[in-house]
């Protein structure tokens, strides 16, 4: 069985974009929603992603929004727990290829990650 998991040093959901999400009021509250542009750079990346390690300085602390766990994607997006894992390979993949490209090295090794 495929299993999703974070690939280390990818980054790619660190590419915040409102353009890209035009959705984001759906399912962000408005406190939410400040929160998550003031986090936007110029450069569309999140202001806390650090380009040099592909790492994220406030990971312990991150927002809500940016965990892949159950209930935040059952609150945000109405995913139950059994389809949580589908859906997040799903997202990841589509992110990936979005900002890196569909034969890119980070979507390589998240796809090669999450069938081992």
């Amino acid at each position: 069985m495929t299993t999703w998991l974070c690939v280390k040093n990818c980054g790619a959901c660190c590419h915040l974009d409102p353009a890209d999400r035009p959705d984001l009021d759906h399912y962000l509250s408005p406190e939410e929603l400040q929160l998550y542009l003031s986090m936007v750079g110029t450069d569309g990346w999140c202001i806390y992603f650090d380009q040099g390690t592909r790492e994220c300085r406030i990971y312990a602390d991150r927002p809500r929004f940016c965990r892949v766990q159950a209930d935040v994607f059952q609150e945000m997006y109405g995913i139950e727990p059994e389809t949580l894992n589908e859906f997040a390979i799903d997202c990841c993949q589509q992110q990936i290829e979005g900002v890196y490209g569909d034969r890119s090295l980070e979507l390589l090794r998240f796809n090669r990650a999450i069938e081992e």
